[in-house]
Protein backbone atom coordinates (compact mmCIF):
# COMPACT_ATOMS: atom_id res chain seq x y z
CA UNK A 1 0.00 0.00 0.00
CA UNK A 2 2.29 2.24 0.83
CA UNK A 3 5.30 1.13 -1.46
CA UNK A 4 2.09 1.57 -4.15
CA UNK A 5 2.10 5.48 -2.59
CA UNK A 6 6.03 6.01 -2.72
CA UNK A 7 5.78 4.85 -6.42
CA UNK A 8 3.55 7.42 -7.38
CA UNK A 9 5.21 10.02 -5.37
CA UNK A 10 8.11 9.24 -7.11
CA UNK A 11 6.72 10.11 -10.04
CA UNK A 12 7.16 14.08 -8.91
CA UNK A 13 10.09 13.51 -6.55
CA UNK A 14 12.79 10.95 -6.89
CA UNK A 15 13.55 10.73 -3.32
CA UNK A 16 10.75 8.46 -2.73
CA UNK A 17 12.18 5.76 -4.97
CA UNK A 18 14.39 4.59 -1.89
CA UNK A 19 11.33 3.33 -0.88
CA UNK A 20 11.66 0.45 -3.82
CA UNK A 21 14.32 -0.74 -2.13
CA UNK A 22 13.60 -4.34 -0.21
CA UNK A 23 16.39 -4.18 2.27
CA UNK A 24 15.08 -0.58 3.54
CA UNK A 25 11.33 -1.70 3.34
CA UNK A 26 12.56 -4.88 5.52
CA UNK A 27 13.93 -2.82 8.40
CA UNK A 28 10.60 -0.45 8.07
CA UNK A 29 8.44 -3.56 8.23
CA UNK A 30 10.44 -5.10 11.48
CA UNK A 31 10.08 -1.59 13.05
CA UNK A 32 6.25 -1.03 11.97
CA UNK A 33 5.52 -4.58 13.41
CA UNK A 34 7.48 -4.37 16.76
CA UNK A 35 5.40 -0.84 17.33
CA UNK A 36 2.50 -2.52 16.41
CA UNK A 37 3.11 -5.12 18.66
CA UNK A 38 3.94 -2.93 21.73
CA UNK A 39 1.26 -0.37 21.08
CA UNK A 40 -1.74 -3.51 20.89
CA UNK A 41 -0.69 -5.51 23.09
CA UNK A 42 -1.76 -3.89 26.52
CA UNK A 43 -4.76 -3.48 25.02
CA UNK A 44 -4.98 -7.11 23.79
CA UNK A 45 -3.76 -8.66 27.21
CA UNK A 46 -6.78 -6.49 28.89
CA UNK A 47 -9.14 -8.00 26.45
CA UNK A 48 -8.50 -11.61 26.70
CA UNK A 49 -8.10 -11.01 30.72
CA UNK A 50 -11.95 -9.29 30.25
CA UNK A 51 -13.01 -12.31 28.24
CA UNK A 52 -11.50 -14.38 30.65
CA UNK A 53 -9.77 -16.30 27.89
CA UNK A 54 -7.10 -17.76 30.65
CA UNK A 55 -4.15 -20.80 29.96
CA UNK A 56 -5.52 -24.20 31.11
CA UNK A 57 -2.22 -26.57 32.54
CA UNK A 58 -1.63 -30.05 32.75
CA UNK A 59 -2.07 -31.51 35.45
CA UNK A 60 0.32 -34.59 35.10
CA UNK A 61 3.04 -31.34 34.11
CA UNK A 62 5.39 -29.46 36.39
CA UNK A 63 4.27 -28.53 39.59
CA UNK A 64 6.11 -24.85 39.23
CA UNK A 65 3.48 -24.32 36.11
CA UNK A 66 0.40 -24.49 37.84
CA UNK A 67 1.12 -20.35 39.05
CA UNK A 68 0.51 -20.19 34.98
CA UNK A 69 -3.50 -20.91 35.14
CA UNK A 70 -5.43 -18.40 33.90
CA UNK A 71 -2.77 -16.08 31.96
CA UNK A 72 -4.68 -14.69 28.94
CA UNK A 73 -3.29 -17.01 25.56
CA UNK A 74 -4.86 -16.63 21.93
CA UNK A 75 -2.08 -13.82 22.31
CA UNK A 76 -0.49 -14.86 18.61
CA UNK A 77 -3.80 -12.98 17.70
CA UNK A 78 -1.83 -9.91 18.23
CA UNK A 79 1.44 -11.46 16.15
CA UNK A 80 -0.88 -12.14 13.22
CA UNK A 81 -2.58 -8.63 13.17
CA UNK A 82 0.80 -6.87 13.29
CA UNK A 83 2.15 -8.90 10.97
CA UNK A 84 -0.79 -8.51 8.02
CA UNK A 85 -0.97 -4.76 8.89
CA UNK A 86 2.63 -4.25 8.63
CA UNK A 87 2.87 -6.81 5.05
CA UNK A 88 -0.11 -4.94 3.91
CA UNK A 89 1.94 -1.67 4.50
CA UNK A 90 5.62 -2.33 3.42
CA UNK A 91 4.87 -5.06 1.28
CA UNK A 92 4.54 -4.91 -2.83
CA UNK A 93 0.91 -6.32 -3.32
CA UNK A 94 1.67 -6.98 -6.87
CA UNK A 95 3.85 -9.96 -5.35
CA UNK A 96 2.13 -13.72 -5.99
CA UNK A 97 4.48 -14.95 -3.07
CA UNK A 98 3.82 -12.85 -0.47
CA UNK A 99 -0.38 -13.75 -0.81
CA UNK A 100 0.47 -17.14 -0.88
CA UNK A 101 2.67 -17.09 2.60
CA UNK A 102 0.16 -14.33 4.08
CA UNK A 103 -2.33 -16.65 2.84
CA UNK A 104 -1.04 -19.74 4.77
CA UNK A 105 0.02 -18.13 7.91
CA UNK A 106 -3.83 -16.56 8.52
CA UNK A 107 -5.47 -19.81 7.55
CA UNK A 108 -3.53 -22.18 10.06
CA UNK A 109 -4.15 -18.76 12.52
CA UNK A 110 -7.87 -20.02 11.96
CA UNK A 111 -7.38 -23.31 12.80
CA UNK A 112 -5.04 -22.05 16.03
CA UNK A 113 -7.86 -19.64 16.52
CA UNK A 114 -10.78 -22.23 16.52
CA UNK A 115 -9.09 -25.11 18.65
CA UNK A 116 -8.14 -22.26 21.28
CA UNK A 117 -11.42 -21.08 21.74
CA UNK A 118 -13.07 -24.39 21.90
CA UNK A 119 -10.30 -25.05 24.71
CA UNK A 120 -11.00 -21.61 26.42
CA UNK A 121 -14.45 -20.43 26.10
CA UNK A 122 -16.23 -23.60 25.48
CA UNK A 123 -14.40 -25.56 28.34
CA UNK A 124 -13.24 -28.18 26.23
CA UNK A 125 -9.88 -29.44 26.59
CA UNK A 126 -8.78 -31.41 23.70
CA UNK A 127 -10.37 -28.24 21.56
CA UNK A 128 -10.30 -29.34 18.04
CA UNK A 129 -9.88 -33.29 17.63
CA UNK A 130 -6.47 -34.50 15.70
CA UNK A 131 -8.00 -35.53 13.14
CA UNK A 132 -9.87 -32.57 12.42
CA UNK A 133 -6.92 -30.33 12.91
CA UNK A 134 -4.53 -32.95 10.78
CA UNK A 135 -7.66 -32.35 8.19
CA UNK A 136 -7.47 -28.56 7.36
CA UNK A 137 -4.01 -28.35 8.12
CA UNK A 138 -3.67 -30.86 5.29
CA UNK A 139 -6.14 -29.27 3.26
CA UNK A 140 -4.29 -25.80 3.24
CA UNK A 141 -0.88 -27.25 3.28
CA UNK A 142 -1.83 -29.13 -0.02
CA UNK A 143 -3.57 -26.12 -1.18
CA UNK A 144 -0.40 -24.23 -0.82
CA UNK A 145 1.44 -26.69 -1.96
CA UNK A 146 -0.61 -26.72 -5.11
CA UNK A 147 -0.10 -23.26 -6.16
CA UNK A 148 3.50 -23.05 -5.29
CA UNK A 149 3.64 -26.12 -7.60
CA UNK A 150 1.90 -24.50 -10.31
CA UNK A 151 3.67 -21.02 -10.01
CA UNK A 152 6.56 -22.76 -10.47
CA UNK A 153 6.20 -24.31 -13.80
CA UNK A 154 9.00 -23.26 -16.02
CA UNK A 155 11.30 -22.17 -12.99
CA UNK A 156 13.32 -25.66 -12.73
CA UNK A 157 14.57 -24.09 -8.72
CA UNK A 158 11.10 -24.19 -7.21
CA UNK A 159 11.75 -28.26 -7.97
CA UNK A 160 14.71 -29.18 -6.56
CA UNK A 161 16.09 -30.23 -3.71
CA UNK A 162 18.99 -28.41 -2.61
CA UNK A 163 21.60 -29.98 -0.41
CA UNK A 164 23.57 -27.00 1.42
CA UNK A 165 27.14 -27.22 1.21
CA UNK A 166 27.81 -28.66 -1.68
CA UNK A 167 27.24 -26.36 -5.15
CA UNK A 168 26.02 -28.43 -7.82
CA UNK A 169 24.23 -31.14 -5.80
CA UNK A 170 20.41 -30.86 -6.54
CA UNK A 171 17.85 -33.45 -6.60
CA UNK A 172 14.81 -33.48 -9.20
CA UNK A 173 12.10 -34.05 -6.99
CA UNK A 174 8.71 -33.97 -9.98
CA UNK A 175 5.13 -32.61 -9.11
CA UNK A 176 4.39 -35.36 -6.90
CA UNK A 177 7.61 -35.09 -4.81
CA UNK A 178 7.38 -31.54 -4.58
CA UNK A 179 3.64 -31.51 -3.23
CA UNK A 180 4.93 -34.01 -1.09
CA UNK A 181 7.74 -32.39 0.06
CA UNK A 182 6.03 -29.01 0.63
CA UNK A 183 3.07 -30.63 2.39
CA UNK A 184 5.55 -32.12 5.01
CA UNK A 185 7.38 -29.21 5.51
CA UNK A 186 5.04 -26.74 5.92
CA UNK A 187 2.43 -28.94 8.42
CA UNK A 188 5.11 -30.23 9.82
CA UNK A 189 7.33 -26.86 11.08
CA UNK A 190 3.42 -25.62 12.27
CA UNK A 191 3.61 -28.57 14.62
CA UNK A 192 6.89 -28.52 15.45
CA UNK A 193 6.85 -24.80 16.55
CA UNK A 194 3.03 -25.89 18.12
CA UNK A 195 4.61 -28.31 20.60
CA UNK A 196 7.84 -26.09 21.33
CA UNK A 197 5.33 -23.77 22.96
CA UNK A 198 5.35 -24.89 26.13
CA UNK A 199 7.48 -22.53 28.22
CA UNK A 200 7.54 -18.52 28.52
CA UNK A 201 9.13 -17.14 25.27
CA UNK A 202 10.56 -20.29 24.52
CA UNK A 203 9.16 -20.62 20.60
CA UNK A 204 8.79 -16.98 20.02
CA UNK A 205 12.64 -16.45 19.95
CA UNK A 206 13.87 -19.40 18.03
CA UNK A 207 10.86 -18.18 15.67
CA UNK A 208 12.10 -14.52 15.67
CA UNK A 209 15.82 -16.02 14.48
CA UNK A 210 14.76 -18.46 12.09
CA UNK A 211 12.29 -15.90 9.95
CA UNK A 212 15.53 -13.23 10.12
CA UNK A 213 17.70 -15.61 8.50
CA UNK A 214 15.69 -16.63 6.02
CA UNK A 215 15.09 -13.24 5.21
CA UNK A 216 18.29 -13.08 4.23
CA UNK A 217 17.67 -16.18 2.00
CA UNK A 218 14.85 -14.80 0.74
CA UNK A 219 16.61 -11.57 -0.50
CA UNK A 220 19.50 -13.52 -2.28
CA UNK A 221 17.41 -15.97 -3.73
CA UNK A 222 15.57 -13.22 -5.37
CA UNK A 223 18.66 -11.27 -6.57
CA UNK A 224 19.75 -12.47 -9.71
CA UNK A 225 23.37 -11.51 -9.19
CA UNK A 226 23.84 -12.40 -5.60
CA UNK A 227 21.78 -16.03 -5.97
CA UNK A 228 24.86 -17.05 -8.92
CA UNK A 229 27.68 -15.47 -6.90
CA UNK A 230 26.85 -17.70 -3.91
CA UNK A 231 25.73 -20.66 -5.88
CA UNK A 232 22.09 -20.41 -4.56
CA UNK A 233 19.19 -21.08 -6.98
CA UNK A 234 17.31 -17.54 -8.32
CA UNK A 235 13.98 -17.44 -7.47
CA UNK A 236 12.41 -14.24 -9.30
CA UNK A 237 10.32 -12.56 -6.74
CA UNK A 238 11.32 -14.34 -3.57
CA UNK A 239 13.23 -11.34 -2.66
CA UNK A 240 9.75 -9.75 -1.21
CA UNK A 241 9.73 -12.36 1.42
CA UNK A 242 12.11 -10.44 3.59
CA UNK A 243 9.72 -7.92 4.08
CA UNK A 244 7.61 -10.32 4.89
CA UNK A 245 10.00 -12.19 7.46
CA UNK A 246 10.71 -8.23 8.47
CA UNK A 247 7.63 -8.29 10.19
CA UNK A 248 7.79 -11.88 11.29
CA UNK A 249 10.73 -11.09 13.69
CA UNK A 250 9.10 -7.15 14.85
CA UNK A 251 5.80 -8.88 15.74
CA UNK A 252 7.93 -11.59 17.11
CA UNK A 253 10.13 -9.31 19.78
CA UNK A 254 7.09 -6.99 20.54
CA UNK A 255 4.97 -9.55 21.16
CA UNK A 256 7.99 -11.38 23.11
CA UNK A 257 8.41 -8.29 25.57
CA UNK A 258 5.09 -9.52 27.05
CA UNK A 259 5.78 -13.13 27.13
CA UNK A 260 8.99 -13.29 28.68
CA UNK A 261 9.27 -15.04 31.94
CA UNK A 262 7.07 -14.34 33.69
CA UNK A 263 4.54 -14.21 31.07
CA UNK A 264 1.75 -11.51 30.55
CA UNK A 265 0.22 -13.46 27.36
CA UNK A 266 0.75 -16.65 25.94
CA UNK A 267 0.55 -17.12 21.97
CA UNK A 268 -1.61 -20.19 21.91
CA UNK A 269 -2.23 -22.20 18.99
CA UNK A 270 -3.47 -19.59 17.21
CA UNK A 271 -0.06 -17.87 17.16
CA UNK A 272 1.95 -21.18 17.27
CA UNK A 273 0.61 -23.02 13.74
CA UNK A 274 0.49 -20.02 12.25
CA UNK A 275 3.99 -18.80 12.61
CA UNK A 276 5.21 -22.63 11.86
CA UNK A 277 3.28 -22.57 8.28
CA UNK A 278 4.66 -19.53 8.10
CA UNK A 279 8.76 -20.27 7.99
CA UNK A 280 8.07 -23.55 6.29
CA UNK A 281 6.12 -22.14 3.20
CA UNK A 282 9.28 -19.45 3.12
CA UNK A 283 11.53 -22.04 3.27
CA UNK A 284 10.21 -23.64 0.44
CA UNK A 285 9.86 -20.99 -2.01
CA UNK A 286 13.58 -20.24 -1.41
CA UNK A 287 14.67 -23.64 -1.50
CA UNK A 288 16.26 -23.98 2.03
CA UNK A 289 13.99 -26.91 3.52
CA UNK A 290 17.03 -28.46 4.90
CA UNK A 291 18.40 -25.67 6.03
CA UNK A 292 14.75 -24.87 7.98
CA UNK A 293 15.52 -28.32 9.36
CA UNK A 294 19.01 -27.09 10.51
CA UNK A 295 18.24 -24.28 12.39
CA UNK A 296 14.94 -25.63 13.38
CA UNK A 297 17.06 -28.21 15.46
CA UNK A 298 15.36 -27.19 18.51
CA UNK A 299 11.83 -27.74 17.31
CA UNK A 300 13.02 -30.83 15.76
CA UNK A 301 13.98 -32.15 19.00
CA UNK A 302 10.60 -31.07 20.44
CA UNK A 303 8.92 -33.25 17.49
CA UNK A 304 11.29 -35.99 17.53
CA UNK A 305 11.13 -36.75 21.68
CA UNK A 306 7.47 -36.54 21.54
CA UNK A 307 7.04 -39.17 18.41
CA UNK A 308 9.68 -41.29 20.31
CA UNK A 309 7.95 -41.07 23.76
CA UNK A 310 4.39 -42.12 21.99
CA UNK A 311 6.24 -45.04 20.20
CA UNK A 312 8.11 -46.07 23.33
CA UNK A 313 5.28 -45.93 25.84
CA UNK A 314 2.79 -47.97 23.58
CA UNK A 315 5.52 -50.55 22.38
CA UNK A 316 6.97 -50.95 25.81
CA UNK A 317 3.81 -50.92 27.52
CA UNK A 318 3.90 -47.89 29.70
CA UNK A 319 7.37 -47.14 30.42
CA UNK A 320 9.06 -43.51 28.86
CA UNK A 321 12.13 -42.59 27.65
CA UNK A 322 11.89 -39.02 29.02
CA UNK A 323 10.21 -38.31 32.15
CA UNK A 324 8.01 -35.76 30.17
CA UNK A 325 7.70 -34.79 26.27
CA UNK A 326 8.17 -32.72 24.82
CA UNK A 327 11.67 -32.04 26.06
CA UNK A 328 11.67 -28.97 27.53
CA UNK A 329 9.58 -30.66 30.09
CA UNK A 330 12.02 -33.49 31.26
CA UNK A 331 14.58 -30.82 31.45
CA UNK A 332 12.08 -29.08 33.97
CA UNK A 333 11.66 -32.22 36.03
CA UNK A 334 15.17 -33.16 36.01
CA UNK A 335 16.13 -29.67 38.11
CA UNK A 336 16.82 -26.95 35.34
CA UNK A 337 14.19 -23.62 36.05
CA UNK A 338 12.44 -22.33 33.25
CA UNK A 339 14.33 -19.89 32.55
CA UNK A 340 17.50 -21.78 32.02
CA UNK A 341 16.08 -24.26 29.76
CA UNK A 342 14.31 -21.02 27.39
CA UNK A 343 17.87 -19.32 27.73
CA UNK A 344 19.27 -22.13 26.50
CA UNK A 345 17.68 -23.08 23.92
CA UNK A 346 17.69 -19.69 22.63
CA UNK A 347 21.44 -20.24 22.36
CA UNK A 348 21.06 -23.41 20.39
CA UNK A 349 19.18 -21.66 18.49
CA UNK A 350 21.42 -18.76 17.53
CA UNK A 351 24.24 -21.21 16.91
CA UNK A 352 21.91 -23.51 14.67
CA UNK A 353 20.63 -20.06 12.69
CA UNK A 354 24.83 -19.26 12.44
CA UNK A 355 25.28 -22.72 11.45
CA UNK A 356 22.38 -22.33 8.77
CA UNK A 357 23.38 -18.91 7.21
CA UNK A 358 26.99 -20.44 7.05
CA UNK A 359 25.56 -22.65 4.38
CA UNK A 360 25.56 -19.07 2.47
CA UNK A 361 29.28 -19.24 1.21
CA UNK A 362 30.77 -22.67 2.35
CA UNK A 363 29.68 -24.85 -0.87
Amino acid sequence: MLLELAQWLARDVRLFNVFSYITLRAVLACLSALAFSLILGPYVIRKLTAYKIGQSVRDDGPKSHLVKTGTPTMGGALILLSIAITVLLWGDLANRFVWVVLLVTLAFGGIGWIDDYRKVVHRNPKGLSVKAKLFWQSLFGLAAAGCLAWMGQGVPALNQLIVPFFKFIAYPLGALGFLVLTYCVIVGTSNAVNLTDGLDGLAIMPTVLIAGALGIFAYVAGNAVFARYLGLPYIAGSGELAVFCGAMVGAGLGFLWFNAYPAEVFMGDVGALALGAALGTIAVIVRQEIVLFIMGGVFVAETVSVMIQVIYFKVSGGKRVFRMAPLHHHYELEGWKESQVVVRFWIITMMLVLFGLSTLKLR
